[in-house]
């Protein structure tokens, strides 16, 4: 039998996640007319006090490292690997480690900001080279949705005409550093691109948001909104609306269907009190991140939907995909020389490498982008702590070598495309609960030869840039063992993606074009699970563009009455 339920209030949507995806649906949602709840299972975010941008190491308890120095007290708040009372599991022999965000504007306030389009090709490469699957949308569908996200969050970059880094609407970038103009003249001499990059950072203002103003700490969280967050850029101006109700610590459990199929409602946990509460809606979004996701619709089951809400197909929780990554470095004598100075910029990149090899053969298919890193940062961020990993001993003789190598490397990290592969894929745990009740996701997860290949390429492009620079390469990886040539374990790319995959055979994909159900015509899904593949492009812009297109289809359909 189908679900009944008697709901206290009633909405027109209800969108569960307040990320990239759950926040753009707010803000198109309700400034389109409709009365929207949010759920969100973690706390408000009060950047004044919640970021941490402007604060001293000694200003906070451990130097800022944590207790143990098990998590950076730096970073920008509740996003972590493990979260006590929800676990997750690994299949024997799977390995896949799942980053979570608990807080208002989800893993936006965690992300690198870093905003590539995907490409033509990106939607169309089954037809190029008969892996995977086509795209049920082109690089046209998508293009103006990048135009509107691109020009209202503010990224900055440059036209280069790169068929394999679509142009956008940028802002103008900042000048590169030091560090990478060493890159940039070393990738001039091999005939490698190099570029300014694409962030979502202003470097003008947009929107009455301010500018930049160079600390270089965007992984803290922005007091200003300079950079870009769910948070601060997309639910402000859907609050204002004054047609959005967002209810905080809310864990979804289950998605409720009635009679006719279609979704009535989501129970939800109140994680304050630990009671359970049930939210009415016409329609429902789903954002919770693609991992996330699929455990929602798997977990909701009834005699309509045995295997899971929309699962006719059986392809809920399949499909699961990271960026393949592999990393490096590079000493560099030339920077010992360097006096020391402010590395004026953003919390990131002002340069980067995109796929290059794409008019040529290679062993291995699709490609990879180049991200980079150097110079001096703040205690307890990044390239300080790697010197202190590399450094022993202690007293002066410590404080001198430290001074002598501290900003004499260059870091190298490799972000390619992971072809989808039936071994890979998250399903419910039969025998673990959160601490909720809720059950847990189990993964499965293997890297194919086409990412262990597409690896060792990143490692001898490393080497190759920095021996061209006069640099001596630092890494070391194995050709054996579990993770070769650096490859990094399943997921802590962070890029996961599709589990809810979109598609054209409702026999063969969970959602239609707009991200809208094949089996339930309400019940729509936002955030990276849509995605068919996973290009070498950060999948944040992707899923902002996805997310706007899919909102305005609903709000077309509700007023035509198609939905209720």
């Amino acid at each position: 039998m189908a679900q009944t339920a008697t709901f206290r209030n009633v909405y027109d949507a209800v969108i569960v996640g307040s990320g990239a995806g759950g926040g753009m649906a707010a803000k198109i949602l309700t400034e389109g007319g409709l009365n929207v709840a949010l759920l969100e299972a973690g706390p408000p975010v009060n950047p004044e006090k919640d970021y941490k941008m402007m604060v001293w190491p000694y200003e906070l308890p451990h130097r800022g490292v944590g207790v143990g120095g098990h998590q950076n007290e730096f970073q920008a708040p509740n996003g972590a690997w493990e979260i006590t009372g929800e676990p997750y599991t690994n299949a024997p022999g799977s390995k896949f480690d799942w980053f979570r965000s608990r807080i208002v504007g989800g893993r936006t306030n965690h992300w690198g900001r870093i905003a590539l389009r995907f490409s033509p090709i990106d939607f169309k490469s089954y037809t190029r080279d008969g892996l995977g699957t086509d795209w049920p949308i082109s690089y046209e569908d998508l293009s103006p949705y990048y135009d509107k996200v691109e020009g209202y969050i503010g990224v900055f970059g440059t036209r280069e005409g790169i068929s394999s880094a679509p142009d956008g609407v940028f802002l103008p970038p900042p000048k590169p550093r030091c560090t990478e103009l060493i890159v940039k003249k070393a990738c001039d001499r091999l005939n490698i691109l190099c570029v300014p990059a694409r962030l979502a950072i202003l470097t003008q203002s947009v929107n009455g948001r301010l500018p930049c103003h160079y600390c270089g700490q965007c992984g803290r969280g922005c007091v200003t909104a300079s950079n870009f967050s769910s948070s601060q850029v997309l639910i402000p101006p859907a609050m204002a609306t004054g047609k959005l109700t967002m209810i905080t610590g809310a864990m979804a459990r289950e998605i409720l269907v009635g009679a006719d199929g279609k979704a009535t409602g989501v129970v939800y946990v109140d994680k304050a009190t630990k009671t359970e509460n049930r939210i009415g809606a016409k329609a429902v979004v789903v954002a919770a991140s693609a991992c996330e996701s699929a455990r929602l619709l798997l977990n909701s089951k009834s005699s309509l939907f045995p295997d899971g809400l929309g699962n006719s197909s059986g392809v809920v929780g399949r499909y699961l995909m990271d960026s393949t990554g592999s990393a490096g470095s590079g000493y560099f004598p030339q920077l010992e020389k360097m006096p020391a100075h402010n590395h004026d910029g953003v919390g990131g990149m002002h340069l980067y490498i995109p796929w290059w090899k794409f008019d040529r053969q290679n062993d291995f298919p699709r490609g990879y982008h180049i991200e980079l890193g150097g110079g001096r940062d703040m205690p307890g961020v990044g390239m300080f702590d790697r010197l202190c990993d590399r450094e022993e001993g202690y007293g002066a003789d410590l404080k001198a070598r430290a001074r002598k190598s501290y900003g004499t490397t260059i870091s190298f990290a490799g972000r390619g495309e992971m072809i989808p592969n039936p071994d890979s894929y998250c399903e419910i745990d039969p025998n673990v609960v959160d601490q909720w009740g809720i059950p847990v996701l189990r993964f499965h997860f293997k890297w194919s030869d086409y990412e262990l290949r597409q690896a060792k390429d990143m490692q001898e492009t490393f080497r190759s840039i920095v021996e061209a620079a006069g640099g001596t390469y630092m890494t070391k990886t194995s050709i054996d063992g579990d993770l070769p040539y650096g490859i990094a374990a399943g997921g802590r790319i962070i890029h996961e993606v599709g589990t809810v995959r979109m598609g054209s055979d409702p026999k063969k994909s969970v959602l239609n074009a707009y991200c809208q159900s094949h089996d339930v015509k309400n019940l729509f899904v936002t955030d990276g699970a849509p995605l068919v593949t996973n290009p070498d492009k950060n999948p944040t812009l992707t899923i902002m563009a996805l997310s706007w297109r899919a909102s305005e289809y609903l709000l077309d359909q509700a007023k035509k009455g198609n939905l209720s």
